[in-house]
């Protein structure tokens, strides 16, 4: 396979593609608070199912579905704004790019969905009819369980393949250090197959697989922090 940087000098970053640096790794940041922030405040449904019964408000479980809608915009934006520059190493991978992380958006909006259903069938209990309960109680469970499962497919399988397709661009153009890149491109195969191991019951999701995602974390944390502060490194597809 023919390499399209072959021949073409290393050029500096413009103004504007200094800019273009900062707002990819601004997004991608803010992937990170969301979505941290949206897991910190679903945590009385997802640990306790039975919530959908009790009383209160449920300020912060729209919160953080709130979160999850700026999610959405940071996991597609953050493609997006990539999508010119690596486009001159490969228009395939880098559009294939913006298209997992698409469908990564669109899976976190399914999840987030459930749980305001689950908000829904909460604040109307009282007009249904099972006096006991225990009909609400089995619905607001499967939501739950929808909920976990788009967990398992957004952040798990789709991410693998964000940090394989992201990791191996940034790699090949060089636009940040490949130390780093590197990263991606072991970490992303890495969360994909350990994704495919809790698919199958092999272990839970918050056991070993959090482990398994620490080196795709480490990549996108890495991504944000040096774009922001540093931009990108001279290379070909800036020329």
């Amino acid at each position: 396979m023919t390499d399209p940087m072959e021949g073409v000098a290393a050029a500096k970053q413009s103004p504007q593609q200094r800019r273009t640096a900062r707002i990819a790794g601004w997004l991608m940041a803010a992937t990170f608070v969301t979505a941290i922030g949206a897991t910190v405040l679903y945590g009385p449904v997802l640990d306790d199912t039975a919530h959908i019964l009790d009383a209160g408000a449920d300020t912060r479980i729209t919160l953080g579905a709130l979160l999850e809608f700026f999610l959405m915009i940071g996991n597609v934006g953050t493609a997006v704004v990539m999508f010119p520059i690596l486009r001159r190493y490969s228009e395939t991978l880098s559009l294939s790019y913006v298209a997992s992380r698409t469908i990564e958006a669109t899976i976190i909006g399914i999840g987030a969905l459930t749980l305001l259903t689950f908000v829904t069938l909460r604040n109307g209990r009282a007009s249904l009819a099972d006096a006991e309960g225990t009909s609400l109680d089995i619905v607001g469970q499967a939501l739950v369980a929808i909920h976990d499962w788009t967990f398992l497919l957004g952040p798990g399988f789709c991410v693998g393949v964000n940090g394989i397709l992201l990791g191996w661009l940034m790699y090949r153009t060089g636009l940040m250090p490949r130390g780093l890149a590197m990263l991606g491109v072991v970490g992303g195969p890495l969360i994909f197959i350990s994704a495919i191991a809790v698919l199958f019951g092999a272990y839970e999701q918050n056991g070993l697989h959090v482990l398994f995602s620490v080196p795709e974390a480490l990549f996108e944390a890495s991504f944000a922090i040096y774009l922001i502060v540093k931009g990108f490194r001279p290379s070909a597809a800036l020329a």
